[in-house]
């Protein structure tokens, strides 16, 4: 299969290249490079001794896109291409409705006129909002807090949308919850610009003494220790997951939650990276985000039973992998 994987150079695309090129399949890379480095094509080629072919395009201008099609003939497309700062969306919501939705509709309209049978989209637990958990595929989206998912839950809207239209056209949704980690060569992970937005960057972060302490934000939710509990799952099973979406695409539209179905709270995560690193994480209690959650995990039981996938690293797997990464930068 040829697949087209955009944002392929970026902390999720890049780990899910390696999973299928070590699995036989032929890959182009759409990015821009806005949050990633090319170098990243030089550590793929290092682990798995290929190198995918890589364009340089913005996949929100159809005009760009074009011509990758017209050159290839995809049997399906990977949709990483995005920005994702939620706090940044709530400051800038036109940059990133512009530039998620018109990648979104760009691709699709490209899927449809090359006749691209497969899609899948990276998609977040963020469009269930304030939903019962365990987060179950069945749940109605809820309002969302932030434009960033909201981006991503009109993407599903008109992804969605597209199938009903074109009965061909087949679309997995996989709404991630909270990847962290990094491949084990500790070539490749996540490389937040500026200030990380997500918590284990900042926890490497604080332990390589780039930062000198972490926040944790609120300590009385009603959760085991006060503090949020999410449920975090490594990079690598996630990129797994796209592969068992691939190999189990479906008729329709269906979405999919790429999860452990288990909550960790903040301080637990931050005592799992210190025991399992060997390493102290100083930390201090600052005060609530709005429109942080409580609690926040999947029920994994419907991409375990169609997709035959389940997340098979642990939380400290996911600890020993970030801080072997953040160790090489």
């Amino acid at each position: 299969m040829k697949i087209l994987v955009t944002g392929g150079t970026g902390f999720i695309g890049s780990h899910t290249c390696v999973v299928l090129l070590n699995h036989g399949y032929d890959l182009v890379i759409a990015d821009n490079l806005y949050n990633s480095d090319l170098s990243v094509l030089d550590k793929i080629e290092t682990i798995t001794g290929k190198r995918p072919e890589f364009v340089l395009c913005d996949v929100s201008k159809a005009e760009e896109l074009e011509p990758v099609f017209a050159q290839h003939q995809f049997d399906a497309i990977l949709h990483f291409a995005g920005y994702k700062a939620v706090g940044e969306s709530v400051n800038v919501p036109l940059k990133y409705y512009r530039n998620n939705l018109l990648g979104t509709i760009s691709l699709a309209e490209m899927a449809v006129k090359y006749d691209v049978k497969n899609f899948i989209f990276s998609s977040s637990a963020t469009v269930y909002g304030e939903n019962e958990v365990p987060y179950r595929e069945t749940a109605s989206l809820m309002p969302r807090s932030n434009p960033y998912g909201e981006t991503k839950a009109v993407s599903e809207v008109i992804l969605a949308d597209v199938v009903k239209a074109n009965p061909q056209f087949r679309v997995s949704l996989l709404r991630y919850f909270n990847p962290i980690g990094a491949h084990e060569s500790g070539l490749i992970g996540e490389i937040p610009v500026g200030i990380p937005n997500n918590l284990m960057p900042y926890i490497t972060q604080v332990a390589k003494g780039k930062r000198e302490k972490l926040s944790v934000y609120g300590n009385d939710y009603p959760t085991v220790d006060g503090t949020g509990v999410r449920d975090f799952i490594h990079v690598v099973d996630v990129a797994e997951g796209h592969m068992a979406a691939l190999r189990h695409m479906q008729d329709g539209c269906n979405a999919y939650n790429l999860g452990t179905g288990k909550g960790t709270s903040v301080l637990e995560l931050i005592e799992t990276f210190e025991r399992v690193n060997n390493i102290s994480i100083p930390y201090t209690i600052a005060d609530r985000r709005p429109g942080d959650l409580a609690t926040s995990y999947a029920d994994v039981t419907k991409a375990q039973s169609v997709l035959e996938w389940t997340a098979r690293k642990n939380l400290d797997d996911m600890c020993r992998d970030a801080w072997n990464f953040e160790k090489n930068q």
